[in-house]
């Protein structure tokens, strides 16, 4: 059984929004930053959002203001709502999961999800 499931890609215009979910099987133990990479074709995979346990969130600087990472603990989910949408946010999402409170390193995560891929058109 996956340990991380993503779900929520799909194809969309320019300007319009997702919602990504990613759900963490409870086998899991020592997790207190999630996170939200991204991995274009030809590109390497980059980190677009970052949630520590305690609430602190960080982003990438192409999708601050309009991407928003937030948890529902009771659910055990991390979610990615993505708003006004632009092509070059064209990507497979991977959400991660690490026992470093402020990974940032491809590395520092020892769990992945298996990618949802989002794909917006001009």
């Amino acid at each position: 059984q996956a340990q991380l499931v993503e779900s929520g890609g799909g194809l969309v215009q320019a300007g319009e929004s997702l919602r990504l979910s990613c759900t963490a099987s409870r086998a899991i133990f020592g997790i207190v930053s999630m996170a939200w990479y991204r991995q274009a074709p030809g590109k390497q995979r980059e980190l677009v959002a970052r949630i520590q346990s305690g609430g602190p969130t960080n982003y990438a600087d192409s999708v601050k203001g309009r991407f928003t990472i937030s948890k529902d603990n009771a659910k055990n989910t991390v979610y990615l709502q993505m708003n006004s949408l632009k092509p070059e946010d064209t990507a497979v999402y991977y959400c991660a999961a690490s026992r470093i409170a402020i990974a940032t390193m491809i590395h520092e995560y020892d769990y992945w999800g298996q990618g949802t891929q989002v794909t917006v058109s001009s």
